[in-house]
């Protein structure tokens, strides 16, 4: 099977696109591309499929984390038929157990808010035939969820499982900050129900506010004393924190809008070879 391989320099701070360099030019195969900045895992991986010519095409990260064996296995399962074989994490090496448990709530809460089911602990190593990678080009939206887009389109798709070997070197360049804003780019882009979220919180807050309405009548036509101060300052803290809650996921989508509104080119290539 004739094959080639693109290498996507996100943007790296080191030597790595001179390495990139180095290898193809001993072998035809092998082709790099190298962007003028960071712009992003996902975006790298639409570079790498914009650019790849093949009637199939594998999409992986470098770092050693997606084992290049499995590669076999999605080959194997693409012949029963299927336009798309995605991956699972049965395990990832160096993985605490924080991380794990956050990843598998993040999926829960992310199934439960969207309208697309994404499989748990899913990755972006999967395998794609040319028609549906053409069908992958078609999208434009800016904020990106591979994962989500993939299976959004819809087509026959599986899913093969492997275990993630510990990185080959360095560290992961995904912060807490980062995967928290890669949470909210997957829920935003996939889901309107955060939005309906403020709708609730506001008939919750009027049936509160009413129930709270008539104990106070009841409390004041008995001659009880009310004191008032710690009661007020519950119900401004606790509408005000529905407030600021609601504003902040219309933000979001605000942001998305935004974004997408200003038509910038995806990324900017620095250099190939």
């Amino acid at each position: 099977m004739d094959y080639e391989c693109i290498f996507v320099d996100d943007g790296s701070s080191d030597q790595t696109f001179e390495e990139i360099r180095k290898i193809a030019q001993k072998d035809a195969r092998v082709h790099g591309i190298s962007f003028s900045r960071n712009f992003g895992h996902q975006t790298a991986l639409s570079a790498g499929l914009q650019a790849a010519k093949g009637d199939l095409v594998v999409m992986m990260d470098a770092d050693g984390q997606h084992p290049p064996k499995v590669i076999n296995e999605l080959l194997e399962e693409q012949k029963k038929g299927f336009e798309i074989v995605n991956t699972q994490r049965l395990d990832t090496a160096d993985a605490g157990a924080a991380k794990k448990l956050s990843s598998k709530w993040y999926y829960k809460i992310l199934n439960l808010l969207s309208d697309v089911r994404i499989e748990p602990a899913s990755s972006d190593f999967r395998l794609m035939t040319r028609k549906a990678v053409d069908a992958f080009l078609q999208f434009e939206e800016k904020e990106r969820f591979t994962r989500g887009l993939v299976s959004w389109m819809g087509f026959s798709q599986s899913i093969i499982q492997y275990i993630a070997p510990e990185r080959m070197s360095g560290e992961s360049k995904y912060t807490l900050g980062k995967m928290i804003r890669f949470a909210f780019v997957g829920i935003t882009s996939f889901s309107s129900k955060p939005l309906k979220f403020s709708i609730y919180a506001g008939i919750f807050s009027l049936i509160f506010g009413i129930l709270y309405t008539i104990y106070i009548i009841t409390v004041y036509v008995k001659g009880d004393t009310i004191t008032g101060w710690a009661s007020m300052m519950i119900v401004i803290l606790f509408l005000g924190g529905i407030q600021l809650l609601s504003l902040g996921i219309i933000g979001e989508y605000i942001a998305g809008i935004f974004n997408e509104s200003k038509k910038r080119p995806l990324y900017f290539i620095k250099d190939r070879c």
